[in-house]
């Protein structure tokens, strides 16, 4: 596999590419010194993992990971830092692993190996046999691995600012999509009952009157009640009708 080394600093650099020359099945396919110059450099295509460092100038490592995870073929991007206070930031830019300077052979040849399997964007990018080229199966990450939800067993996604929640026989989980996008690719399985959630209608067993004299609605498989705004009351009677 082709790894492209990005650090600022020569000396890091070199301690990398003679790590990855002790380790079989990876080529160094170029360098680069700050995250501009990594983004230029996976433009051709040809990169599959990118060792990036965090604290660069000009553009960060962590805003040149969030604009690789966005390329229609993503790099795997493996952090390589002396600062450990980005972990959760660098996994929340799809990082496949976190590795603390002076990075060790051991424990980069496992970094190496995890990247390997599909990152989080090829995953989501993959249509399955389902009607419209719909994903049978959402990919999220928990902890520092990635989870497939099967999208039939789903009960309910839920918009919190940013993310969407899936409710899930599994528990929850968080996904970095939108309700609006949800809706268009798995419609009309699921129905929107307010304007920050969708429920799958295959699993709706009724409603019940809240306490404030609104509306909320019952989901087979999940204890949660999920509210249901009033234009969207009539619809859903007429779901439960049919």
């Amino acid at each position: 596999m082709k790894v492209l080394i990005v650090d600022d600093e020569p000396l890091a650099r070199a301690r990398l590419r003679s790590l990855l020359e002790e380790l079989a099945g990876y080529t160094v396919a170029g360098e680069a010194g700050d995250g501009a110059a990594a983004l230029a450099a996976v433009d051709g295509g040809e990169v599959e993992i990118v060792l990036l460092d965090i604290r660069m100038p000009g553009m960060n490592g962590l805003e040149a990971a969030r604009h690789l995870a966005e390329l229609e073929a993503p790099p795997a991007v493996i952090f390589t830092t002396a600062y450990g206070e980005h972990a959760l930031e660098a996994f929340e830019a799809n990082a496949v692993d976190y590795l603390l300077k002076p990075v060790r052979k051991e424990r980069l040849a496992d970094a190496l190996a995890r990247a390997r399997r599909p990152t989080l964007a090829q995953l989501n990018s993959v249509n399955d046999d389902f009607p419209g080229g719909a994903r049978q199966q959402l990919t999220t990450r928990i902890g520092g691995r990635l989870e497939r939800i099967e999208v039939k067993e789903v009960r309910a996604f839920v918009a919190e600012q940013k993310y969407v929640t899936i409710h899930h026989p599994g528990g929850e989980a968080l996904i970095e999509e939108s309700l609006k996008s949800l809706e268009q690719e798995f419609g009309p399985r699921f129905l929107r009952i307010h304007r920050n959630a969708l429920i799958n209608t295959a699993f709706l067993r009724g409603m019940e009157k809240s306490a404030d004299g609104g509306w909320r609605v019952l989901l087979d498989g999940m204890a949660q009640r999920i509210e249901v705004s009033r234009r969207h009351v009539a619809e859903l009677r007429q779901t439960l009708k049919s």
